[in-house]
């Protein structure tokens, strides 16, 4: 999907609360946007796009919503306190940005109507029932990570002839990463490739584990991920 077609589809699924209590009267809505690793103060991509989805649908923030921002920053054990915090604001919805703010949201209401900004398995991972039926108060749009990574691996197979391994990185606390690995390797047996899994939690993990794979293919320990 592209960036255009997500953040018009975030926009939307947010926004699909606030007609529904119209009866409420014209107050002004409050939208809480729950951000897992992003400081909400560098969150300008999301913080724009978001916007300006909403802006698409005849939204306007400052007149018919706020937005209240809060960031785990990377300290995920955060995101049940702030989601509390949002629910203590009676935010209108919550918008779960990260995959890894979907539970702590759901644990803190349910009666506030939860958007999942993105999230690859929402079933697997019990945060709907089903796709076409969500059930509860969560809503929102499912990636395909796990169905694109084995025609990544295919194209990077492809331009990389005779590639021994891959490295993939993945955040330990996302949920969406056991599904994503476990397509990357069925897909990767097929073609004898070796994946190895690289962990990072956070922005200082990942320079760190950019630097070790380094360090390992100059060497030649890794071979060529």
């Amino acid at each position: 999907m592209r960036r255009r077609q997500f953040i018009a589809g975030l926009g939307s699924a947010a926004a699909w609360p606030l007609p529904a209590r119209a009866q409420q009267g014209d107050r002004m809505r409050r939208v809480g946007f729950l951000l897992g690793a992003v400081p909400a103060t560098e969150s300008g991509s999301t913080v724009g796009g978001f916007t300006q989805g909403m802006h698409e649908l005849g939204y306007l923030e400052g007149k018919d919503f706020v937005i209240e921002w809060r960031s785990a920053e990377g300290q995920y054990e955060r995101l049940t306190d702030l989601a509390a915090e949002l629910v203590r604001l009676k935010v209108d919805v919550i918008v779960a940005a990260s995959p890894l703010a979907v539970r702590p949201a759901q644990q803190a209401t349910t009666t506030i109507p939860i958007v999942m900004g993105y999230s690859t398995d929402p079933v697997g991972n019990g945060f709907v029932t089903s796709l076409a039926r969500p059930g509860g108060n969560t809503t929102g749009l499912a990636g395909a990570s796990d169905d694109s990574a084995p025609k990544q691996l295919e194209l990077l197979a492809t331009i990389v002839p005779k590639l021994p391994r891959v490295a993939i990185l993945t955040n330990p606390h996302n949920p969406n990463s056991p599904a994503v690995m476990k397509s990357a390797q069925s897909a990767a047996k097929k073609v004898d490739l070796l994946i190895v899994s690289v962990e990072a939690r956070n922005p200082q993990e990942i320079d760190g584990c950019v630097c070790c794979i380094g360090k390992a293919k100059r060497s030649g320990g890794h071979g060529s991920e």
